[in-house]
Formats: C-alpha cells, sequence, structure tokens
C-alpha cells in the first residue's frame, strides 16, 4: 500500500473522470427509459434523509454520488493499486469497480429498501450497475495510467 500523496490527488482525479463517464451512462440509460428506478443519487439522497431525518434533497445525492467514486473509490484505488492484481492499471481499475459493485449491492442497496443486490428492482438491477462498474473501472484504470506513466 502507498499513501503518496501525489498518486492519492491522481487516484480522486482518475476517480472524478471515471464518475463523469458513469454518471453519463446513467443519464443515457434513464433518458432511454431503461430502468429508470435504478437511480443510485436518489437513492443516496433517500439514505441521507432517512439517516438525517431531513427532506430527501437531491444536491446531496449528487455531492454523495461523486464523493464516493472520486475521493473514496479514486483514493483507494492509488492506496490499493500496489497490491491490487494484476500489472495492468484497466485490470487493477476493473477489479475495483468489482469491489465497489459488491460494496453497493450489499450496503447502499438494501439500505434503500431495494434488497440485497438490488433483487427488489429486478434481476437485472444487479447485471446493470455490474457492467456500469466494469466501465468506472475502465476509465479509472485508463485514467490514473495516463496520470502516472513518466
Amino acid at each position: 500500500m502507498s499513501f503518496d500523496t501525489s498518486k492519492i490527488i491522481k487516484g480522486i482525479i482518475a476517480g472524478f473522470v471515471a464518475t463523469i463517464v458513469l454518471t453519463m451512462l446513467m443519464m443515457m440509460k434513464k433518458m432511454m427509459g431503461v430502468m429508470p428506478e435504478l437511480d443510485p443519487v436518489h437513492m443516496m439522497a433517500d439514505i441521507a434523509a432517512q439517516k438525517t431525518g431531513m427532506e430527501p434533497n437531491i444536491m446531496i445525492g449528487w455531492a454523495m454520488h461523486f464523493m464516493v467514486g472520486s475521493v473514496a473509490w479514486g483514493s483507494a484505488f492509488a492506496v490499493l493499486n500496489d497490491i491490487l492484481p494484476t500489472q495492468s492499471q484497466i485490470k487493477k481499475g476493473i477489479v475495483l469497480g468489482m469491489g465497489a459493485w459488491l460494496m453497493m449491492m450489499i450496503g447502499p442497496m438494501p439500505m434503500s429498501g431495494n434488497g440485497l443486490f438490488g433483487m427488489a428492482l429486478g434481476p437485472m438491477a444487479p447485471m446493470m450497475t455490474f457492467m456500469l462498474h466494469i466501465v468506472f473501472g475502465v476509465v479509472l484504470g485508463t485514467v490514473y495510467k495516463k496520470l502516472t506513466s513518466n
């Protein structure tokens, strides 16, 4: 594990870019009418409202979405990079993306009332979110590689 501040900042930047790409795909999915009920931003806003006793605020959901994708997963990628399997940054990103997906499926998804692995939304929910997290990981690894290559 490496706590190199420069690499962590690059990880956060890579996480931010990956979160933007993931967000664009989520918006496209919703505009096409594909599982519009699968909306992690609203899900996070609802969880925050439940935990604080306040009314849901979509801006809180957006802030949480970008903080988790950029700061939490981006910095985790930089810190864990040396111990993630393979030498390929893209494959390392995919592994981290799969881990992020698993954490979402057993944490926020049930907390939001969508059941373990989001099964209350149907079998497409875990498959769709898995694919989105693979894309997140590919972008994360690609951008991180570009930022850290000499």
